[in-house]
């Protein structure tokens, strides 16, 4: 047959498109609405995922945790408080996070609505 083999394992690298909030893929968990709009490799990074979670008031969607990729978070509505290796910070719109790989963070809503950050997450 011609043409080239695909790599065994190899996934899809990540399209060039625009999703709005209806076409990204929405999972709805006890503490709010998760949604995944991209994740996959690019053409320079191992693995991206961007996406966002619309957190329910006085939740957080788990404890402090750490995982191998940097992260950023905006927040766009709500309140809540980030903390990073301890440090606690009060958010709301327009406030931005960035955590580097491995580093103790974590999101909870502090307000009476929800919260809604938007997260980015790759590994190079």
């Amino acid at each position: 047959m011609a043409g080239f083999p695909l790599l065994a394992g190899a996934a899809p690298r990540l399209p060039n498109a625009t999703y709005g909030e209806q076409q990204a893929k929405l999972t709805k968990e006890p503490f709010g609405d998760l949604r995944i709009y991209f994740d996959g490799p690019t053409d320079q990074l191992k693995a991206m995922t961007a996406g966002s979670l619309r957190l329910k008031a006085g939740m957080t969607p788990h404890e402090p945790h750490k995982h191998p990729e940097e992260e950023f978070m905006v927040i766009t509505e709500g309140t809540g408080e980030i903390s990073m290796e301890g440090k606690i910070t009060k958010v709301g719109p327009g406030s931005m996070m960035y955590c580097a790989a491995n580093k103790l963070h974590g999101i909870v809503n502090t307000g009476k609505t929800p919260l809604l950050f938007y997260f980015y997450k790759w590994k190079a």
